[in-house]
């Protein structure tokens, strides 16, 4: 599990190859279907609300903030002119921190953050970015905007939060609609990737409900490929106690069992395929090869926002 301390999952060198890669993918791709690559300087004032870290203190909006008494501060927040707007949903449940053979289920998912980011990035697109644990609540949010300083803060945003750990009695309260919980944040049409690796129990429900919200915008699925994480070395003993780390629970194991598992999770992910065709979402499978994962995106994410663009 990637603690405080460690580094992070995906680097600054990493992410220097894969912003080369998109640009010369995606300006291919895009050539002769895109209006511009480039937008005019514009902001649209869009409202106020409580100053948060890492606001200009150019937005403070002082007037408004001495009603009061500046605690907090009242900022001036704007919507700057793009053509779409990408808000990224990602499972950040406890399981995606564990892993197998030095790599974890969440670096995959990190991965796919960046290259959807940055590809908002090169059309100066607005990225976001929410978090969701294993009951697909929200953990953590950050709002779309623009810049690749805000990608890199949602990427840290995602590998650096901390899951709230809360008593039965809270969780019934906030256990909500799932579409309510996504749709709060778009304000407009948006391109919505959810990025998981699906493995959560009420996976049916959830994708009825993101079928809903694929009404209003244009949604699909990212699954990661996690069989590898289940591919477990041979044991020598009969019984094995395996510990789950997002319910707390122990279940014993025989050596039988233990060699299927990752079996087991494939025909799952499998199953999640065949739901989400039946509800009339996409869905895009991605592995553990960076090259390949980041053509795939590019490729998926380019289509799906060429044709938002025209459709709007």
């Amino acid at each position: 599990m990637l603690k405080q301390d460690e580094p992070s999952l995906v680097n600054l060198a990493e992410i220097a190859k894969v912003e080369f890669f998109i640009l010369k993918r995606m300006k291919e791709m895009a050539m002769g279907d895109h209006a511009s690559v480039f937008k005019g300087a514009g902001f649209n004032f869009a409202g106020l609300r409580d100053w948060e870290p890492g606001d200009s203190i150019a937005s403070v909006d002082w007037a408004a903030s001495s009603l009061t008494n500046f605690s907090p501060l009242i900022t001036r927040e704007y919507e700057q002119d793009s053509n779409a707007t990408i808000v990224a949903v990602a499972d950040a449940s406890l399981s995606t921190r564990c892993g197998a053979q030095g790599t974890l289920i969440m670096a995959a998912i990190a991965r796919c953050l960046a290259a959807i980011g940055l590809s908002a990035v090169l059309f100066q697109d607005q990225f976001g970015v929410i978090t969701f644990d294993d009951s697909f609540r929200q953990v953590a949010s950050a709002r779309a905007r623009i810049g690749k300083s805000h990608v890199m803060h949602c990427l840290d945003l995602y590998q650096r939060h901390q899951t709230p750990v809360l008593s039965n009695a809270v969780l019934g309260n906030v256990l909500g609609d799932v579409t309510a919980s996504i749709a709060a944040h778009l304000r407009k049409t948006s391109l919505v990737p959810i990025i998981s690796d699906f493995l959560f129990a009420d996976a049916e429900r959830v994708i009825g409900e993101l079928a809903k919200l694929n009404s209003a915008h244009d949604l699909f699925l990212m699954m990661v490929d996690v069989r590898f994480a289940f591919e477990f070395p041979s044991v020598s003993a009969g019984w094995i106690e395996c510990y789950d780390v997002e319910t707390g629970q122990t279940q014993v194991f025989s050596r039988r069992e233990l060699a299927q598992l990752a079996t087991r999770v494939g025909e799952w992910q499998e199953r999640i395929m065949l739901l989400a065709r039946e509800r009339g979402l996409d869905l895009v499978r991605v592995g553990l090869d960076r090259w390949q994962m980041e053509n795939t995106l590019v490729e998926f994410v380019a289509e799906r926002r060429l044709r938002k663009v025209k459709m709007t």
